[in-house]
């Protein structure tokens, strides 16, 4: 496998709270997928668990070198927990169909977050 790119981020907690308490739904809808938004409201603070894969998405679209938009959108990702814990992306739509242009073959993330800040960064490996 080849190195694509390597993306990092770093959100405000406060920056999410504050979008969620101010457009609700619309703002959970536009860059949370339906799994994402059930996941991080059954955890006791659910802006911490939004903030975390906001920033994931951010690195993602950074390894890729696009940021968000055409070739990549906000729900084109997906930030899934699987059992033991590690963080999983899911590309679909017009994200998956880049990521196959662009040979991708796994993208790794790592989140991480505290009472103020979450972070995340992401590797986007290609095929050899």
């Amino acid at each position: 496998m080849n190195l694509l790119g390597i993306g990092i981020d770093v959100v405000e907690v406060e920056r999410i709270d504050s979008s969620i308490d101010e457009f609700g739904d619309k703002f959970l809808q536009r860059i949370f997928t339906k799994a994402e938004q059930d996941y991080c409201q059954s955890q006791k603070r659910s802006s911490i668990h939004f903030a975390a894969r906001f920033a994931a998405k951010e690195a993602i679209a950074k390894a890729f070198g696009t940021g968000i938009g055409k070739e990549i959108s906000w729900l084109d990702m997906e930030i899934l927990r699987q059992p033991s814990g590690e963080p999983k992306v899911l590309m679909s739509g017009e994200g998956k169909k880049y990521a196959e242009k662009m040979k991708v073959a796994d993208i790794k993330i790592s989140l991480t977050h505290a009472e103020h800040y979450a972070a995340a960064n992401a590797v986007v490996l290609t095929k050899g």
